[in-house]
């Protein structure tokens, strides 16, 4: 056999050999060509040619790659691309509640098992760049309620546009995820900061440990247009909300700590009447501030225009949090008298709530702080899953939270009787019993935290409502006992 055919036959070969081995041998198939080349074996243009063929097939298993869909479970069911440019995952919780109470009230205070939270959703990315999400909540007033439904474009971390329903953006315990909050239930604050709307917003990070939102939105609430009464404070106009914060621990580069602070602001104009307020106690028990209706006797379309301001500070440091918000909610009248039949002029509520949470296992909370909340799932140092063989303790909390509201600008006139028609009073008097303008409550809570998906807590509320000038209480006290166990992904 001639030296050209013998070339020949062993190009072949090894072309053979390099291309069936590629898939294992990739990253050294070049170093073997030259090898080959080097000793004569090959003559360069043969080498070329199996270089372009193998060129020709690492482009084509580099498309396959990126084309190709990988499934995970990552905190929830994962899709994944494999450029990861592209994800969507499926989401979902569910939070059963069982809460009992010292006596039983008028107004809907008896011991319950609950479904607080039953959520199921989608939420991705495309080209890593558009975000979307799709969340229902099959526990809502109404069967199936939507309750986020919004597209976000990231072109720039720092100038981000989303658009749809979501949370405006006020509050700090607001804007955290319910799977991750401190304590069963949200302070009593919350119940007068906005939160989910229809709007769009701008927003991002223009600056290393600092962000920012501003939006207009309805001012109407979850699921509804406008021209809407709302069954709560919310005006049915519209509302431009904005809120920015800076964590001082991140611009000093420490990163086992938080320093947090922010303020928000949002003003709602009212173009029509709305219905009253009705504040309910942290323990999720009875009514506390109970108001008549928002309108001038008398008078078209005469409702208020609605500001509220906000304050938020954290200290973080390893597993020891102190927390705290102050809002101050400003109703002013279109017409001279803002409730009907009441007393006439503009009302405020201020609301404020401090909060002391400890990691008893030692876990982080920075490591759960980020875009200006503490929004992220907390991960046990050492997991408990006997099924697994894995016998750690999992993630302990304790902590204590204390909340006032103050709605002493609101008259005895202004107010309707918070438990409703009590068999015990008089007929005479029942409209004079339980009207009540300020809250005080205190909730002491516990929680463990398993494994990182599932969460059991336990917290004790006291609730003390203080009666409008003139009025004599016969019920001014609620205690609690909210017991929960949630599962997560």
């Amino acid at each position: 056999m001639n030296s050209n055919k013998l070339r020949g036959v062993i190009a072949a070969v090894a072309g053979a050999m390099l291309f069936n081995a590629m898939p294992a041998m990739a990253d050294s198939t070049d170093d073997i060509l030259n090898a080959l080349i080097a000793k004569g074996v090959l003559t360069e243009e043969e080498g070329a040619l199996l270089q372009k063929g193998r060129t020709g097939e690492k482009e084509a298993a580099a498309k396959k790659k990126e084309s190709a869909i990988s499934t995970s479970f990552k905190d929830g069911i994962v899709f994944e691309s494999g450029d990861k440019k592209h994800k969507v995952s499926v989401n979902g919780r569910a939070q059963a509640d069982y809460r009992s109470f010292s006596d039983d009230l008028t107004n809907n205070q008896t011991d319950t098992w609950d479904i607080r939270r039953a959520y199921l959703g989608v939420k991705g990315t495309f080209y890593d760049t558009y975000d979307f999400e799709v969340t229902y909540n099959g526990a809502g007033s109404t069967g199936s309620d939507l309750l986020y439904a919004y597209f976000n474009a990231r072109w720039w971390e720092q100038a981000q546009f989303k658009i749809g329903q979501f949370k405006q953006p006020f509050s700090m315990e607001e804007l955290g995820s319910s799977r991750f909050i401190n304590f069963t239930e949200r302070s009593l604050l919350t119940q007068l900061v906005p939160a989910v709307d229809r709007g769009a917003q701008i927003h991002g990070a223009p600056f290393k440990g600092t962000t920012y939102a501003l939006g207009y939105f309805n001012g109407v609430g979850i699921n509804r247009g406008t021209n809407v009464n709302d069954n709560n404070i919310l005006a049915d106009g519209k509302s431009v909300t904005g809120r920015a914060t800076v964590n001082i621990a991140e611009l000093m580069d420490q990163k086992d700590a938080v320093y947090h602070i922010g303020a928000a602001y949002s003003s709602t104009t009212d173009t029509d009447l709305t219905n009253a307020i009705d504040i309910r106690t942290e323990g999720r028990g009875t009514s506390t501030v109970k108001t008549n209706t928002f309108s001038t006797i008398g008078t078209a379309n005469s409702g208020y225009d609605l500001k509220r301001t906000g304050l938020e500070g954290a200290v973080a440091y390893g597993p020891v949090k102190v927390q705290g918000e102050w809002l101050k909610a400003k109703f002013e009248a279109d017409a001279p008298t803002l409730i009907a039949g009441g007393t006439a002029g503009d009302k405020d509520i201020t609301a404020w709530y401090a909060a002391v949470n400890w990691m008893i296992t030692g876990e982080n909370y920075a490591d759960v702080y980020k875009g200006g909340m503490f929004g992220g799932r907390m991960k046990p140092k050492n997991n408990f899953d006997p099924k697994a063989g894995k016998w750690g303790t999992g993630a302990w909390e304790i902590g204590a939270r204390y909340s006032k509201l103050d709605a002493s600008d609101f008259k005895a006139a202004d107010l309707v009787n918070a438990y409703g028609v009590n068999a015990a009073i008089p007929a005479a008097g029942i409209a004079a019993q339980n009207k009540f303008n300020e809250v005080d409550a205190w909730t002491i809570g516990l929680k463990w935290i398993p494994s990182p998906n599932v969460r059991f807590m336990a917290n004790y509320v006291t609730t003390s409502m203080d009666c409008a000038a003139g009025v004599v209480c016969t019920e001014d006290k609620e205690k609690a006992v909210n017991l929960r166990a949630q599962l997560d992904f």
